[in-house]
C-alpha cells in the first residue's frame, strides 16, 4: 500500500480527512463532532485511536469543531503552526503540552514513512496552510480555503497524483444568495474561498500527466452544486486545453459522508 486517503466531510458545515500508509496514519483537520469524526473514521475501517496525529489547517470552527475532544480521549498530538495555535487555545480547551506540536509554515515533517509538508495559503485567518503528503513518487495535495491560488501554491501542489482541490462557490449564486454583502465580499477576496471558475483555472496550470483525480471540495451548501461545480470546471479546463493534452478525472466530495478510500498505487 502507498498513500491512500479518504475525505470524510467537506464542506462549510465541516471538514476533515484522513490519510493513510502502511505504518501511519493521520487526520487532517477535525471539523465535525468528535463522535462523528469516530464514525466518519470506522466507516474507512479506520480505529481513531490507531491516529499518529492531528494535523491542522487553520482555527475556524468548520476545521477544528471535535479538535480538542479527540485529543483529549485518544491522547493524539495536535500540529499546526505557532500563530495557529495563538487562536486555537480559546477554542478546543485543554490540551496536553505533550500534545501541543508546533509545526512551522513550510517545515516538513515524518510520520513512518509518510512525509508531510505545510505550505502558506490566502484566508481570514491567522496563519492558514494546506498540506502535501509524499511517499516515494507519490504525492497528495490538499488546496481548500483559498482566496486565490498564488503562483506560490500552484508550484507547491503541481504534479501531484491527487489533489484535493476548493471549489466553493458559483459566483451567480452567491451574487443573489441570502448572504449580506459584507459576507459575500469576503467569501469573493483574497481571503476568502475560491470559486468554481477560479478552480478551473487554477487547475490547468497545476495538472500534469501524472494527476490521476482531482476532489472538488469545500462546496457552498447555499452558493453551489456539485453538478455545477463539476460542469464549471471541467468547462474551464476545456477552455484551456489542447484537445490531447492530460485531463484528470473529477471527483465528488461530501458534506455528509466520506468518499472511498483513493490508494495512489492504483489507476
Amino acid at each position: 500500500m502507498g498513500i491512500r486517503f479518504s475525505v470524510l466531510a467537506s464542506g462549510s458545515t465541516g471538514n476533515a480527512m484522513v490519510v493513510q500508509t502502511e505504518d501511519a496514519a493521520v487526520l487532517i483537520d477535525a471539523g465535525l463532532s468528535a463522535k462523528k469524526v469516530e464514525q466518519l473514521l470506522k466507516e474507512r475501517g479506520v480505529d481513531a485511536k490507531e491516529l499518529d496525529a492531528i494535523l491542522v489547517t487553520h482555527e475556524h470552527s468548520d476545521h477544528i469543531k471535535g479538535l480538542g475532544a479527540l485529543s483529549r480521549k485518544y491522547d493524539l498530538p495536535i500540529y499546526a503552526n505557532e500563530k495557529t495555535w495563538d487562536e486555537l487555545e480559546r477554542h478546543v480547551g485543554e490540551i496536553a503540552e505533550s500534545n501541543r506540536c508546533v509545526m512551522d509554515t513550510g517545515e516538513i515533517r515524518d510520520f513512518g514513512t509518510l512525509q508531510v509538508q505545510s505550505y502558506g495559503i490566502s484566508h481570514d485567518a491567522a496563519e492558514p496552510v494546506g498540506y502535501c503528503f509524499y511517499q516515494g513518487e507519490q504525492k497528495l495535495s490538499l488546496a481548500t480555503d483559498l482566496g486565490y491560488m498564488s503562483s506560490r501554491v500552484k508550484e507547491q501542489i503541481r504534479d501531484s497524483d491527487a489533489l484535493v482541490l476548493e471549489s466553493n462557490h458559483d459566483i451567480e449564486m452567491l451574487r443573489m444568495g441570502k448572504y449580506p454583502w459584507n459576507i459575500k465580499r469576503r467569501i469573493m477576496s483574497d481571503t476568502g474561498h475560491l470559486s468554481n471558475e477560479a478552480a478551473g483555472i487554477g487547475l490547468v496550470d497545476v495538472m500534469t500527466a501524472k494527476t490521476k483525480r482531482v476532489y472538488l471540495a469545500h462546496l457552498s451548501r447555499d452558493h453551489n452544486l456539485m453538478d455545477l461545480a463539476r460542469l464549471t470546471v471541467n468547462s474551464m479546463v476545456e477552455d484551456r486545453l489542447e484537445p490531447d493534452d492530460h485531463r484528470a478525472k473529477l471527483m465528488d466530495t461530501y458534506f455528509d459522508r466520506a468518499t472511498e478510500w483513493d490508494d495512489l498505487g492504483e489507476e
